[in-house]
């Protein structure tokens, strides 16, 4: 038998052929594997599929924002419209305002107070009212609000505002309309004050 003359350093010819034939071997074994298939396969949808998912959740949530505003301003600005807040010792813009943030109880006082903002103001007729939202370099602008819940037979317009910030970037591009990652949700009603005077009727 003659045997493949060992050189230092060199493997004989048989030995690095059979080096290759393992390294195919391990090559085809790794390309037929399936054990992790659906691991891989989960890893490649699991981003699209949460963001859709945070994104159906953050939508509810934002429904459930607006729908809980529109409650609490239409409950506050009945007190307006029978004279209730008028008649009172609790006649102010800050008044007003916990008296929407009491009818809003998943958002805590101290949230409430920092965030929410309230327009009361007059018209002359119905078909005057101005509803533009008091909103400058993206923020609310306070000196565009106003408080004035008018007298017996006034035309009101009461707007409650809540910047909502969102949290879901697949919602950004559709929904912010207040700087980059925040949803004005406003409340508006409007209604003429009711005769709680007693003196003659509303023309």
């Amino acid at each position: 038998m003659i045997r493949a003359k060992r050189v230092r350093g060199v493997a004989p010819s048989g030995v690095m052929y059979k080096y290759s034939t393992h390294a195919i071997a391990a090559a085809r074994r790794f390309l037929k594997a399936r054990r992790g298939a659906t691991a891989v396969e989960f890893a490649i949808i699991a981003t699209p599929f949460f963001m859709l998912l945070f994104g159906v959740v953050e939508l509810g949530l934002l429904f459930m924002a607006s729908t809980t505003i529109d409650a609490a301003t239409l409950s506050a600005a009945r007190d307006i419209r029978t004279g209730a807040i008028q008649n009172s010792g609790a006649n102010t813009a800050a008044d007003f305002k916990t008296a929407v943030c009491n009818n809003m109880s998943w958002l805590s006082s101290a949230d409430c107070a920092a965030n929410v903002a309230v327009d009361v103001r007059t018209f002359s007729s119905f078909s005057s009212i101005s509803t533009s939202p008091p909103v400058a370099a993206g923020a609310i602008d306070p000196t565009q609000l106003t408080y004035d819940p008018g007298v017996a037979c006034t035309i009101v317009l009461v707007r409650v505002f809540y910047p909502y910030t969102l949290y879901t970037p697949l919602l950004d591009p559709g929904l912010p309309n207040l700087g980059p990652t925040q949803h004005l949700i406003t409340s508006t009603t409007a209604f003429r004050n009711e005769n709680y005077s007693g003196a003659l009727p509303c023309s």
